[in-house]
């Protein structure tokens, strides 16, 4: 059973704990706080059997369930942000169930799009939030809640603020711009993982581009190439976003490599493509169409589709959008 703590509110900074367990067990007992929870590593058996959590209230008035070390280190990040920097931190949201997690995908496909929500919502068993070490922040300023996403990235300065203090209280910013094939996730500067070991997190959140995967060593992290070539239909951000979405999508490829990625060019967007895109996704309307080529090597020891220790060249993957809407991938291979 798991056991929780029940507080009153999110601005409290310091806890009384209290569990089931007996008295002598350290709060947070038989967790691995560096735990490989993503798209190819499902939360470990038994973890709520051994999980303490308490609950707290933010700004807006939402329960928040979050694990006992990992909310008294974000009590003492928030402190010292909110006095020495004037940032007021909340959290937004941190464990939750699997059928929270189906509930937020169903919610984010239906507002954002299928497209945002693969790339920024796990797949539910699979999320890093149902460990409840892993938190989303939002901020105040000047008095009012800046909680929807397409608003918090308007402030990178603060951000910025937010995660040059992660490390120092065990946290590391979880999913980074460009490592989206590692990660599985987009770029998401709200979203941070406790991992419980202050001079682990420095040496994660000091290099550049390290992800918990490559530090694990789950993965490797070879070059990737990206070319998104010369397109009179689309610039390079638009194409970048597209890039994002098979990135995304290449994570959940267990043990692969990817070592190149590129547009394929203006002539894959035809009428009889269009038409096929349209096919696939019932009561779409799709009016562009885009194809990327990718060049990855599967694992020395490979099982089901792959064949073991080979180079897969001039893989395709085919994305389409509708006139105001974001890209979609709707289908890859040979």
């Amino acid at each position: 059973m798991k056991k929780n703590i029940c507080l009153l509110a999110a601005s409290c900074l310091a806890l009384t704990f209290a569990s089931s367990a007996g008295a002598n067990e350290p709060i947070g007992w038989g967790i691995d706080y560096m735990a490989l929870v993503n798209k190819v590593n499902p939360l470990p058996d038994n973890w709520e059997d051994n999980l303490h959590t308490v609950h707290v209230t933010n700004s807006l008035g939402d329960d928040v369930e979050v694990e006992v070390k990992a909310y008294d280190a974000y009590t003492k990040l928030r402190e010292d942000l909110l006095v020495n920097d004037g940032i007021e931190i909340e959290l937004d949201s941190a464990r939750r169930s699997i059928a929270e997690q189906q509930e937020i995908m169903d919610s984010f496909t239906e507002k954002y799009g299928a497209d945002y929500a693969r790339k920024t919502v796990a797949t539910p068993g699979y999320s890093e939030h149902h460990t409840g070490l892993a938190l989303d922040l939002y901020f105040r300023l000047d008095g009012e809640d800046i909680y929807y996403n397409e608003d918090m990235v308007q402030y990178p300065e603060i951000w910025e603020k937010i995660h040059e203090k992660l490390a120092d209280y065990g946290f590391i910013l979880r999913y980074l711009e460009g490592k989206e094939h590692i990660t599985g996730y987009g770029y998401e500067p709200w979203h941070i993982r406790y991992i419980d070991d202050v001079e682990a997190a420095r040496e994660i959140m000091g290099q550049s581009g390290l992800t918990l995967e490559v530090y694990l060593g789950a993965v490797s992290d070879p070059e990737l190439v990206v070319d998104y070539g010369t397109s009179s239909l689309y610039t390079e951000e638009e194409l970048k976003e597209a890039a994002v979405q098979v990135k995304c999508q290449f994570a959940a490829f267990a043990g692969c490599e990817l070592h190149s990625l590129r547009y394929a060019g203006d002539e894959c967007s035809t009428e009889d493509n269009i038409r096929w895109m349209n096919q696939l996704e019932e009561g779409a309307d799709f009016t562009q169409v885009a194809e990327f080529l990718s060049d990855f090597h599967s694992p020395m020891e490979a099982s089901g589709a792959w064949d073991p220790d080979k180079e897969y060249e001039d893989w395709q993957w085919w994305l389409a959008r509708s006139e105001d809407g974001g890209w979609q991938l709707l289908t890859w291979g040979y």
